[in-house]
């Protein structure tokens, strides 16, 4: 699975920051990671050097191999935090996709062979 990280000016897109939510976002998303071909890492920061609520925003969208990409936002007021919600928002649309793949997944009824 390819990760790439980007930030925009107002957040600091120090190697540590990028290392750390690179770090937390693989360890949730490990058990897709043969299922994923890549995973992008967008975070900014709405306002700027103005403080706020929900201010630092995270997405972060996955590419299933022969799927369509999936997206999800999280917004907090810490840019590590706005990347944990999204994360965890985007394993649970992964479950939910792959676990639908599983479910319909069968083998041929026995009595429809030919």
């Amino acid at each position: 699975m390819q990760f790439q990280f980007n930030s925009d000016s107002s957040v600091m897109g120090t190697v540590n920051v990028a290392t750390r939510i690179e770090e937390m976002v693989r360890e949730k998303l490990s058990r897709f990671g043969e299922r994923l071909t890549r995973v992008e890492v967008h975070v900014s920061d709405v306002n700027g050097a103005k403080h706020g609520a929900d201010d630092k925003h995270c997405m972060i969208e996955a590419r299933p191999r022969g799927g369509r990409p999936i997206g999800v936002t999280g917004r907090a007021d810490k840019v590590d935090a706005a990347a944990r919600r999204a994360a965890n928002i985007l394993a649970q649309r992964l479950e939910r996709l792959f676990g639908k793949e599983e479910r319909h997944k069968h083998d041929a009824r026995p009595d429809k062979m030919m």
